[in-house]
């Protein structure tokens, strides 16, 4: 589903991290590790096509990242970022709702169905009592469920998550995480979430991603990667 070969990232001639080669099928839970400043969320970005690589590929489903339109990019990943975001007086519904942008007619109108996805991602996410609340009056952790529900609705085989752990109670973060699981095995969904959450990860994900600085990373599984922070 994602492949990564000879991929060099940063921003204008400053690079972060060089020399990654991975591959990450469907219906595989991937963790994403790795220090502050490590290039963790340069990477989400660019395997979104929102940031150029400096050189490399990156392949979605056998495409070339950069040949895709962006329309039908958007219906092949989607991402969750902890970037904080307000709500333009929406509701928790309108922004969910956001999700189903790249499905729309040129009318912009909501079909049946969009309300259908979205109405089941509140759902999955557990948020639905909250669909008529304005997003600006949310907990932090509220929001993040709101984003997380949005990235649902939107309904690309492959998600992105940027540390949606981060503003979430413990009971929270295991549950998104039995949600992740439930995704990728129902669904065959490819998620990689980025997290310092290192507890719950381990206990949950496939294969981690571990970025430790310039071309050293490793790309193993949990038990393995636990080694490096024993």
């Amino acid at each position: 589903m994602l492949q990564v070969k000879d991929l060099n990232i940063g921003y204008e001639k400053r690079e972060i991290l060089s020399g990654l080669n991975f591959s990450i099928g469907r219906g595989e839970l991937i963790g994403l590790v790795g220090s502050n400043g490590v290039g963790k969320s340069t990477l989400l970005k660019t395997l979104t096509g929102n940031l150029k690589p400096l050189s490399g590929e990156v392949n979605v489903d056998g495409k070339a990242l950069p040949l895709i339109p962006q329309q039908e990019l958007s219906k092949l990943i989607s991402i969750v970022l902890t970037d904080k975001l307000g709500g333009f007086n929406l509701t928790v519904f309108d922004i969910v709702a956001a999700g189903r942008i790249p499905y729309l007619s040129a009318f912009g109108q909501l079909t049946e169905k969009d309300i259908e996805v979205i109405q089941e991602s509140l759902e999955t996410i557990g948020i639905k009592q909250l669909s008529g609340n304005y997003f600006d009056e949310l907990s932090d952790g509220q929001k993040q469920k709101v984003l997380i529900a949005k990235s649902l609705a939107q309904q690309t085989p492959v998600i992105l998550m940027d540390e949606p752990t981060a503003f979430l109670d413990f009971d929270s973060r295991q549950k998104l995480f039995q949600i992740l699981k439930k995704l990728v095995k129902e669904q065959h969904k490819t998620i990689i979430v980025s997290s310092h959450d290192l507890e719950v990860l381990f206990r949950n994900v496939d294969e981690v991603l571990y970025l430790k600085g310039n071309k050293d990373y490793h790309f193993e599984s949990p038990d393995k990667i636990k080694t490096f922070f024993l």
